[in-house]
């Protein structure tokens, strides 16, 4: 049967693109759709966007500490229109830049929603096409709890688009998107309300970094409440109004950001059409309905073979550098003769709050399940040099999980400045499986917070 493209790619966010890509290098006909802007939740609502606020909102803190080192540094305002119009300048430019990319790779675009009519027909702006393999890499998005008057709430695609600063902003979710920016808006001199349904935030992640985070939240004036959920939501003369739970005094903000979780965007894509199997998400609370996710095996490859789905939208680890790997070795599976399968083993994650946090590995939580009493657990907490003249009670707190029996570093978790920087070079090691021993031997660079990896005893 002839097709009219050997891979056809619904969605160009990150791992749609790096399938696109790699499948065209090796001599593939490809043809690619997306209904918003090129390049995806991280270019375009996610990573990008968010990391350019998180530099933006350190600099009050930058002003102020410099008096410690002599600085006089004058009265300090953020122009926030100049802010925001900033920031959507720079996603549009990496959008476009993608757009190039598709265009050197020769990949056809099509700026447009794709949707499944069979198993190898996708029907795109109003034509049918056909193809070969088909690879849905369409992403997730967020949601908003089933509570009255959600309505009013963003989420985190339209925080980015705010046209003023919020004088206070409440937010609702202990993930890390709703931690984030619990951050970002603290330090870009909001008041900021934190509601959680539980004691701690970020569930899942190792315990000392949860306590750590939120403690450091606390101190930078982030009013996070406990055991309290939203009731409803109402708005009023002074700005929204939510009704907690449990009696408890409502809260007026004039932004209310629901970051409770994000589901695979599977809606209105016609995998019925096509036959392809689902499992539930994992999105959980109350307020939600049954959310799915596409159902594949180690090669991405769903229950209708000739079609595949990586990224968020399988919901297995919802991160960039992961949807990017497997859309490479879908890629270099089915069309480069090397099949292989991306093992989702070690891979690091940050979380990009106010103190920094990032881990690879298990936690020590998960050791002692596995191994019981032969989990050793090597810890350091310090004042950065830095902060030794700003006089800020900044801390730092560093952390390796260790298999006793084999001297194996199972984890490595941090709390503190650069904690994603240096993480990323103990992920190596971690992944190579490095023993304590290896750290041991490693030289320290001096002076510097990473080398207390090497020098805890």
């Amino acid at each position: 049967m002839t097709f009219d493209y050997d891979l056809f790619v619904i969605g160009a966010g990150s791992g749609g693109l790096a399938a696109a890509k790699r499948a065209a290098s090796y001599g593939a006909k490809v043809a690619i759709a997306e209904e918003y802007l090129v390049g995806g939740t991280c270019a375009i609502r996610g990573c990008i966007p968010k990391k350019l606020m998180v530099y933006g909102s350190h600099f009050p803190a930058i002003f102020h500490e410099a008096a410690g080192y002599g600085w006089k540094v004058g009265d300090a305002q953020l122009d926030w229109e100049y802010f925001i119009n900033a920031i959507d300048q720079e996603v549009r430019r990496l959008s476009n830049l993608h757009i190039g990319f598709l265009e050197k790779a020769g990949v056809e675009l099509l700026q447009s929603r794709a949707t499944l009519v069979d198993p190898h027909t996708v029907e795109v702006d109003g034509r049918k096409v056909t193809a070969d393999k088909i690879l849905i890499a369409v992403g997730g998005r967020p949601i908003k709890p089933d509570i009255p008057g959600m309505e009013d709430a963003i989420t985190s695609n339209e925080i980015f688009h705010l046209e003023q600063k919020p004088n206070h902003i409440a937010i609702i979710g202990a993930g890390y998107i709703g931690t984030e920016f619990a951050c970002i808006m603290r330090g870009l001199g909001c008041e900021v309300t934190q509601i959680i349904r539980k004691d701690l935030i970020l569930k899942g992640f190792d315990e000392d970094i949860r306590t750590g985070i939120q403690d450091g939240m606390t101190h930078h004036g982030v009013n996070i409440i406990t055991n309290i959920t939203v009731k409803s939501v109402e708005r009023v003369t002074e700005g929204l109004k939510l009704t907690l739970s449990n009696e408890s005094e409502p809260i007026i903000a004039d932004v209310f950001l629901a970051a409770t979780g994000r589901i695979p965007n599977v809606e209105g894509l016609g995998l019925e059409n096509a036959g392809i199997d689902v499992v539930d998400s994992s999105v959980e609370g109350p307020g939600y309905s049954t959310n799915y996710a596409i159902a594949v095996n180690e090669y991405s490859q769903t229950s209708q073979p000739n079609i595949y789905a990586v990224g968020d939208v399988t919901d297995r680890i919802n991160l960039t550098p992961v949807a990017i790997a497997e859309g490479r070795a879908f890629a270099d599976s089915e069309f480069g003769n090397n099949r292989r399968v991306f093992l989702h083993k070690n891979v690091p994650s940050a979380v990009f709050s106010n103190p920094e946090a990032a881990t690879v590995g298990i936690t020590e939580t998960e050791a002692k399940e596995k191994l019981g009493e032969a989990v050793k657990t090597y810890r350091s907490r310090f004042r950065p040099l830095y902060h030794s003249l700003t006089g800020a009670q900044e801390k730092t707190m560093m952390k390796l999980v260790v298999d006793s029996n084999t001297d194996k570093v199972l984890g490595a978790h941090m709390v503190g400045e650069h904690a994603a920087e240096i993480i990323q070079g103990v992920a190596i090691a971690v992944n190579m499986g490095a023993t304590k021993k290896d750290f041991d031997a490693t030289v320290a660079l001096h002076p510097s917070a990473a080398e207390e990896f090497v020098t805890m005893r």
